[in-house]
């Protein structure tokens, strides 16, 4: 299920995993496992990915990661079919995944030559990309009348959601602010004016879907099939010159 009305829905690289998300999703509608359980599905795979990784499977960890990004499709199709949103689920969905980026990138320094610096930035880059993505996408969302769980700015603490409890969603909103105010609000002062812009045409979000997680994974997967583990650090702090490319673009010819 898009998150999108009909019309403004594009080409999004970084959601391949969407139709077989969906599928996942449709065939667990209607038992008792709930979007959480298929988060907490996807965390455990990321980290069989890493161990895989770790003891040189390096196939067969690229696999993991792409079933990492399907089932992360699935969880909030889940909770799109069963029409419960869930801001706790929104934000165990998010830590885990900035979670699991660090400790795989924390593995490729450890079985590499390359330094832990080199790792540091890599990892902030790659945390400033996906940030500008969903910046901008959630701009989109709350445009347009679309999916409306992700907050342009996360900056307090939303009212727990029907069937949720006020205290587990400030639990995992102090944990969502604490790992991911820093890169929000680097992002936002970079395209202040963002938020003022007519809905972005699909042509331009399907250029910065490129910075979407799944669309990141999909290149470190590719890079593991083909042996080039070494370079995919180096590969995400160069890849973060689109950061300029793509505020440049929507600042000048996506004016407000």
């Amino acid at each position: 299920m898009s998150k999108l009305p009909k019309k403004h829905q594009f080409l999004d690289l970084s959601d391949y995993g969407r139709s077989l998300g969906h599928l996942i999703a449709t065939k667990l509608q209607n038992t008792s496992i709930t979007p959480i359980h298929v988060t907490t599905m996807f965390i455990i795979t990321g980290f069989i990915a890493i161990w895989l990784l770790l003891n040189g499977y390096l196939i067969t960890s690229a696999f993991l990661l792409l079933l990492k990004s399907i089932l992360d499709a699935a969880d909030g199709d889940l909770a799109r079919l069963k029409k419960k949103p869930s801001y706790v689920g929104r934000y165990y969905d998010s830590i885990s995944d900035l979670i699991l980026n660090f400790c795989f990138l924390l593995t490729l320094w450890y079985i590499t030559d390359i330094s832990f610096i080199y790792m540091i930035i890599s990892f902030l880059a790659i945390q400033l990309q996906g940030t500008l993505y969903n910046y901008y996408y959630v701009i989109l969302r709350n445009s347009v009348k679309g999916d409306s769980t992700s907050r342009i700015f996360e900056n307090i603490t939303p009212k727990a959601l029907n069937g949720e409890s006020q205290l587990v969603v400030n639990f995992f909103y102090n944990i969502y602010y604490l790992l991911y105010i820093p890169f929000d609000k680097t992002i936002y002062y970079m395209d202040q004016n963002a938020v003022k812009s007519k809905p972005f045409p699909k042509w331009f979000m399907t250029l910065v879907s490129v910075y979407g997680l799944g669309f990141q994974l999909f290149i470190m997967a590719l890079m593991l099939v083909l042996k080039l583990q070494a370079f995919i650090i180096p590969f995400f702090i160069g890849y973060s010159v689109l950061i300029i490319v793509f505020i440049f673009i929507r600042r000048v010819f996506l004016k407000s």
